[in-house]
């Protein structure tokens, strides 16, 4: 049996600032944005990803301190482009740092408006051999 990890709930203070922020400067797509009178929440994944982030006011949201989840981890196949990315965008990041050689020890990290943490981590494998398998159209799934 398959055990995936699919959601990671987020905490912020702003919903709409964190939307903007995931979506329009780190590249994450919004797959919804839902308000009713149960809550109000976004669900944005990064490209590739089986993953995605929650943010919003969901009741385990609301026991977080906006901006206590630290070192949430994102893998690239190359950090440099990633950074220069996240960079054109206005994403405050850190400098790349090689803490090991060998594929896996490079990253650099950065930060969303209310102080959530992520680790950005390249794997150069993930260029040829994705997690998610997409076609030679870089769509992913089964189409």
């Amino acid at each position: 049996m398959d055990w995936t990890l699919e959601v990671v709930l987020l905490p912020v203070s702003d919903l709409d600032r964190a939307i903007s922020f995931y979506r329009d400067q780190v590249g994450f797509n919004l797959d919804h944005h839902t308000v009713n009178e149960h809550m109000d929440v976004a669900q944005l994944t990064p490209h590739g990803s089986g993953c995605s982030i929650v943010v919003g006011n969901l009741p385990a949201q609301r026991e977080m301190a906006p901006g206590s989840m630290r070192g949430l981890q994102l893998v690239v196949s190359d950090a440099a482009a990633a950074r220069e990315e996240l960079v054109g965008r206005g994403v405050e990041c850190s400098e790349i740092t090689v803490f090991d050689e060998r594929d896996g020890g490079t990253f650099f990290g950065f930060s969303d408006p209310d102080g959530n943490t992520w680790a950005v981590q390249q794997l150069r494998a993930r260029a040829e051999k994705p997690l998610i398998p997409h076609d030679a159209r870089g769509r992913f799934g089964e189409g």
